[in-house]
């Protein structure tokens, strides 16, 4: 998935914003939608591109970490799913020397009592 955010920790990346790429990979019960062939027994992914996309156009974050998790966790709170896998991307960093971006990679699970999961693993990366 693809946005316009405004992100960053400088002020001109809140101010004018810039592309950021989003990854994500849930984990989700898929035999009765196997069986059914119905949308409404599986996660509606075109209701997964709205949420990312309302977190990531509608506040504005300094670090790509926070944007991360804000989106896990709307993911979580939002559908039955176990387990959230993303990756967010933002490929015009103003990172110094020759770099195609940095990118934030996280998991988080639901806990067993249902609600969501802390979570304290993640990477972080500049790309070449």
């Amino acid at each position: 998935m693809v946005f316009h955010g405004y992100h960053g920790y400088w002020d001109e990346e809140r101010k004018v914003g810039q592309r950021f790429e989003v990854d994500v990979e849930l984990s989700v019960a898929v035999v009765q939608a196997a069986r059914s062939d119905h949308i409404r027994d599986t996660v509606d992914l075109y209701k997964v591109y709205q949420v990312v996309e309302r977190v990531v156009t509608g506040k504005r974050f300094k670090l790509v970490e926070t944007l991360a998790e804000k989106i896990a966790a709307a993911l979580l709170r939002r559908f039955a799913i176990d387990a959230v896998h993303l990756c967010v991307r933002k490929p015009n960093s103003p990172v110094p020397g020759i770099c195609d971006g940095i990118e934030v990679e996280i998991s988080r699970a639901r806990a067993r009592s249902g609600k969501n999961a802390k979570g304290e693993g993640g990477q972080r990366s500049a790309r070449r």
